[in-house]
């Protein structure tokens, strides 16, 4: 009798632990399948981003880098940078004056101030925006039919604001009803003042110029004299 009362005594505190382990048990359970699902979760988010990650990079990537290539292309070419274009547009409407004769338009491009000085073709020097356009008027007044070609254009940017462009050139013209035509090299010097591009300088030589006016030393020889 006392050994079944033990029994029965005991039996609820055995239940209980039993209940208990179960418990226990299945929250380890729990905790290990949780743990284990994130671990794998990490594993799986790891792994696309290791596959997304080239597809990344071939979406965007060489695309990206071959744009900053392609711009760098086209500004060591000349087609890019703000300040170049403008220059390029100085020369053009400096190019389109002097076909049109048009006195205006050439003097635009030019720096208006005493300091503008001009080498001319024949030798001579133009001192001054003022002297400049004078001598234009008088010349573009008896001037027809000009045809101006260049060939060999180069620009050179000499810093943010300055600039240096260089040329050969063939025109013809009527002249006091007469034809005639020559042809040279002419190099300009431009500078940004307040904000445009101006001809600081700019200089004409013949491309052929007259033998004469040459020293021995400078003329140009069919063929090399002979060593004595």
């Amino acid at each position: 009798m006392l050994i079944m009362m033990r029994s029965f005594a005991e039996s609820p505190h055995r239940m209980m632990n039993s209940k208990f382990g179960r418990t226990l048990n299945i929250g380890l359970v729990l905790i290990i399948l949780f743990f284990a699902a994130a671990i794998r979760g990490q594993q799986t988010s790891v792994s696309k981003a290791q596959m997304d990650s080239p597809r990344r990079d071939a979406q965007t990537g060489p695309a990206q880098r071959g744009g900053s290539r392609a711009r760098g292309r086209q500004t060591g070419a000349g087609i890019s940078g703000p300040g170049e274009q403008a220059v390029r547009a100085a020369f053009e409407k400096l190019l389109d004056g002097i076909r049109h004769a048009n006195v205006d338009e050439v003097m635009s491009v030019y720096w208006n101030s005493p300091q503008l000085i001009i080498f001319n073709n024949n030798g001579t020097v133009t001192k001054g925006w003022e002297q400049v356009r004078a001598n234009r008027v008088s010349l573009y007044a008896e001037v027809k039919d000009v045809k101006l070609e260049v060939r060999d254009v180069r620009l050179r940017m000499l810093g943010p604001n300055a600039a240096l462009v260089t040329c050969l050139w063939t025109q013809s013209q009527t002249f006091r009803g007469t034809p005639e035509s020559s042809s040279g090299r002419l190099t300009l010097v431009f500078q940004r003042i307040g904000g445009e591009w101006k001809a600081v300088h700019a200089h004409t030589s013949p491309e052929a110029p007259d033998p004469s006016r040459l020293m021995p030393s400078e003329r140009p020889s069919a063929t090399p004299k002979a060593k004595s």
